[in-house]
């Protein structure tokens, strides 16, 4: 079978997706030091395999690797375990070959049969790992359990090969997912259901002390493979730190970066502190804040009506709740996705426009409904705007503000008729338009405890979205993004949801933390790429 080898020059060359062998090190850059990073709540788990959340997933980065990377501070991909690797010319098989003399925390070298099991346990059902589905487009993944995936083998101790049962355009982003990090089977059988608390990878740290509830301690891994990185010797994570404390004690010269961000309360009075606003960091993410309107609620299963709510919302007046951090969204994927319409507008802020659809749908005279919410602020108060405007328009809204745990669990169980996404918004796991789809807006998303909270499901669509994710041949990359745009343009026809806002991440650092501005709003290491900042002192 005919395999193309494959380097930068010939990635760029041949459309695939974006990738870097190398990446040159911060030349300021100095070794040592340890930094106080804080957050609210406690770490869930270190175990990438389950790990999902915003605050754990850049940890689990530092302490595990997988076959590949992101460039810091950027979404392009290059190398991370595997050296190389070649695909064949039908997109179905991938061989790595692996770096040698890679150590685990444990002192053992890395080989094949590791990435092998970690393949096979992310996608064993006993594991019940969030992420299994990532990998649904290996061999044997249908069948996957204590048998392991069939399309992973093992060709020798430094070379894999996977076979892919469809071509996946996605593939390699997929294998630079926390969920495919590479972890050794000894430690995880000695750890068992605690192996999320005692962590052995191949990252750039390592953990030294978990004190639950108070704080975790990374060490750096003097045995990293990467040359010259980390730089910081030490992370102290404290948790149970209130976000409004963290940032009066950041300002005290005592915690580097409030984990939690600037707390809303406080951002005006931040940004309007030139000292302050010289430490604050700026940057997009690939997200989107949205309002879904179950389809199989009545009204919500009639197209006028949710034309209607999208008419409704006035977006700009909800960006100035948040103190202008976003800018109003017009379809699901956020304007730095590729496969973004341009030129778009979406649905216009129409008041009497909104109410003659509802008039077409026999609902002159409106009707009551339920918006459910995350009850920390600033949530509520959008649910308060977003009632306001449906009101305008005769729609008579009930707020249910719950914790983010009821409110997800009744948008799974498909109770709630409408949700308000913040605080549990779509942050894109690969920066590919797919991962907007899938989980979210596609058919396998709306089942019992899935996150298609609309019940939305267009089988003519999710065909659609198969061929494009099919779609490896690289000359026909623009006419993928070309499908995945026509995709979406479907789905705001059927209007299963109301884009609000694309967030822009805003925080904070201490006046020693060194490191360029991108490390720290990396749109891949969400919320700082540990492994490359450093401190000046």
């Amino acid at each position: 079978m005919k395999k193309l080898l494959v380097s930068t020059a010939l990635t760029l060359a041949l459309g695939l997706p974006a990738l870097a062998q190398d990446y040159t090190p911060d030349p300021n850059a100095k070794a040592g030091g340890s930094i106080v990073i804080t957050y609210k709540d406690d770490v869930a788990t270190l175990d990438p395999a389950i790990g999902y959340d915003w605050q754990n997933w850049s940890m689990i980065k530092s302490l595990f690797d997988g076959l590949m990377d992101y460039v810091p501070g950027t979404t392009t991909l290059r190398p991370g375990l595997a050296e190389s690797y070649e695909i064949s010319a039908d997109g179905l098989t991938y061989t790595f070959k692996l770096r040698a003399g890679v150590k685990f925390h444990n002192g053992r070298e890395m080989t094949a049969e590791d990435v092998k099991y970690s393949l096979d346990r992310v996608t064993n059902p006993a594991t019940q790992s969030p992420g299994a589905g990532f990998f649904g487009s290996i061999a044997g993944f249908d069948a996957a359990g204590d048998g392991g995936l069939s399309g992973v083998e093992v060709v020798d101790p430094l070379t894999v090969k996977i076979t892919l049962s469809r071509p996946d355009a996605t593939f390699l982003h997929v294998m630079a997912l926390n969920f495919a990090s590479v972890v050794p089977k000894e430690a995880v059988d000695e750890s068992g259901a605690d192996f999320g608390k005692t962590p052995v990878g191949t990252g750039a740290y390592k953990l030294a002390e978990w004190t639950l509830g108070q704080r975790l301690v990374f060490a750096k891994n003097a045995d990293y493979w990467r040359a010259g990185v980390p730089y910081l010797d030490q992370i102290i994570f404290e948790v149970g730190q209130e976000p409004v404390v963290a940032l009066l004690r950041l300002q005290n010269g005592e915690v580097d970066v409030p984990g939690d961000g600037i707390p809303p309360a406080k951002f005006t009075e931040v940004m309007g502190d030139p000292a302050q606003a010289e430490r604050v960091v700026v940057g997009g993410q690939l997200h989107t804040g949205y309002i879904t309107l179950n389809v199989t609620t009545p009204p919500f299963d009639k197209v006028e009506v949710r034309r209607a709510v999208n008419m409704a919302i006035n977006k700009d007046r909800i960006v100035q709740i948040i103190n202008g951090r976003a800018v109003p969204a017009t379809q699901p994927l956020p304007p730095s996705m590729p496969g973004y319409t341009e030129g778009y507008a979406g649905y216009a802020y129409d008041v009497d426009g909104a109410k003659k659809l509802l008039a077409d749908a026999g609902l002159a005279d409106g009707f009551e409904t339920e918006l459910y919410v995350m009850n920390t602020d600033p949530n509520p108060r959008i649910a308060q705007a977003i009632q306001q405007d449906l009101a305008a328009i005769g729609i008579t809204a009930s707020i249910q503000s719950l914790a983010q745990a009821n409110v997800i669990e009744a948008g799974g169980a498909g109770t709630a008729p409408m949700i308000w996404s913040g605080g549990m918004a779509w942050i894109a796991d690969f920066p590919d338009p797919s991962n907007f789809y899938g989980p979210i807006l596609g058919c396998a998303g709306a089942g019992e405890g899935g996150w298609n909270w609309s019940k939305y499901c267009n089988e003519g669509l999710d065909a659609k979205a198969v061929e494009a994710d099919s779609t490896y041949d690289p000359a026909l990359a623009a006419d993928r993004m070309k499908m995945w745009s026509d995709v979406y343009m479907g789905v705001m026809e059927d209007a299963p949801w109301v884009p609000v806002f694309n967030e822009e991440r805003y925080t904070m650092k201490s006046p020693r933390m060194g490191g360029e501005d991108a490390l720290y709003v990396d749109p891949v290491s969400i919320p700082v790429n540990y492994d490359y900042v450093w401190v000046k002192e």
